[in-house]
């Protein structure tokens, strides 16, 4: 596929090319036209409907609903710690060496 495209990139390179230097030149025998299009258009009429459609009612009522709720309490609770002690000082660092 990737052969066919650089084939058909290649051919109109070549064509641009003998183009530029006049080894090729394309010319029109006669001169182009759009096709001539024509409209008749006429009014119309929509189709009469007759439907009959029920109603629909929009509206608020109040209820009594049960609603949960949250209680918070104080528990003492154990977490655990960690401590990070210092390494004693054994000198200078090796890099400062």
């Amino acid at each position: 596929m990737r052969g066919l495209l650089v084939l058909i990139g290649l051919i109109a390179i070549a064509v641009v090319v003998m183009m530029s230097l006049g080894m090729l030149k394309i010319t029109q025998s006669a001169p182009g036209a759009l096709p001539s299009v024509a409209f008749d258009m006429k009014g119309g009429k929509l189709p009469e409907i007759k439907a009959e459609t029920g109603s629909v009612g929009i509206g608020s009522t109040n209820a009594t609903v049960a609603v949960p709720t949250v209680e918070l309490k104080n528990t003492t609770v154990t977490l655990p710690t960690i401590e990070v002690k210092k390494a004693p000082d054994a000198g200078a660092t090796p890099a400062a060496k």
